[in-house]
């Protein structure tokens, strides 16, 4: 279902999610092309969650995320430009390229940090919550999370804490279904976690803990804000897990475009290879939010390809530029370096 909001705002969040899609796209292609070199993660599949989840929260709340954070930054409103750039390891870059992908952080966007170290920002998260806490000044802290994290000690332990102390901080757990496709599979399988549902792991530290399907945009709207609501109020921390079904070219150890998405495989999948078609036709989020603006007319088809289009020529345009940055001078590699 669609958000409860504006027509304006449903847009923007259609584009937001497109400029998600099409800059992991793009950056599959510049691997290949040999612009940058190291393992990365793409975001594409998760942007139903992502994109409406991050739109209820305030400009000055506090965000950490892990290695699939592209997708959080750009929906945080990242410049394409900057980030391309930093992954690329350019003096453009959010942090003058030495942050690359698993660790670009923008403080001017309240990412104070992203970590490829799996868990390492939930206990930060629930650190900034605790000086929010003390300082009083409204803010959360807010983690961002797949489920292998939960695996981690650090997780529980900051559930600990949290809870005890009554912290303002949203935990967002993404929960890809790494070993299945398919809702239903999504949900219910984990090769690694005892425990199921994940939801009663911070359930057994008094946290309310609660399941959302990941690609309907507006149940995370609705869930994300009635959960922020609750902890702007005092009541604590809350933990959503969101159920996404992993996109395909993310089943191998490093991501691989089959095909480029064009929003009218929204309507028409027949020229999607046949070995990842169903992943498009019933579990891309991208395009389920697509036809639900068509859907509720919204936006036409006309509409929405135009926007489609416009969103490509800007992320072409901006791996353009960040790969006419330059790579910083080796005399700056200590520069910002305080230990």
């Amino acid at each position: 279902m669609l958000p409860q909001l504006p027509r304006e705002r449903l847009i923007d969040l259609c584009r937001r999610m497109l400029t998600i899609r099409y800059f992991e796209e793009a950056l599959i292609g510049l691997y290949t092309q040999g612009h940058f070199q190291g393992h990365y993660h793409v975001y594409i599949g998760q942007e139903g969650t992502g994109v409406p989840a991050i739109s209820c929260l305030e400009e000055n709340d506090y965000l950490f995320t892990t290695h699939r954070n592209h997708g959080h930054l750009l929906a945080r409103g990242a410049d394409p430009k900057r980030l391309f750039a930093e992954i690329m390891g350019r003096r453009d870059g959010y942090n003058k390229g030495k942050g690359g992908s698993f660790h670009a952080a923008a403080a001017s966007l309240g990412f104070l940090h992203t970590s490829g170290i799996v868990a390492g920002i939930i206990p930060l998260a629930a650190g900034v919550a605790y000086a929010a806490k003390a300082t009083k000044n409204g803010r959360i802290g807010v983690a961002l999370f797949g489920d292998g994290s939960l695996e981690e000690g650090a997780a529980a332990e900051a559930f600990n804490l949290a809870s005890l102390w009554k912290l303002p901080v949203l935990f967002l757990c993404e929960n890809n279904g790494k070993y299945g496709r398919g809702r239903a599979v999504a949900a219910a399988q984990s090769s690694t976690m005892a425990v199921y549902p994940l939801t009663d792991l911070p359930a057994a530290y008094k946290i309310p803990a609660q399941q959302v399907d990941g690609m309907d945009a507006g149940a995370v709207h609705e869930t994300i804000s009635n959960a922020v609501r609750k902890i702007r109020a005092g009541e604590g921390p809350q933990f959503i897990e969101a159920q996404t079904v992993r996109w395909p070219g993310s089943e191998t150890n490093w991501p691989v475009l089959r095909v480029a998405t064009d929003v009218s495989f929204a309507w028409d999948t027949a020229s999607v290879p046949e070995t990842v078609r169903e992943w498009y036709r019933e579990s891309d989020p991208v395009l389920i939010f697509i036809r639900e603006l068509a859907d509720g007319k919204v936006a036409t088809r006309k509409e929405i390809e135009d926007l489609g289009n416009s969103v490509r020529r800007t992320i072409d345009e901006a791996a353009k530029a960040a790969i006419a940055s330059p790579f910083p001078d080796p005399e700056e590699a200590l520069n910002g370096v305080f230990a």
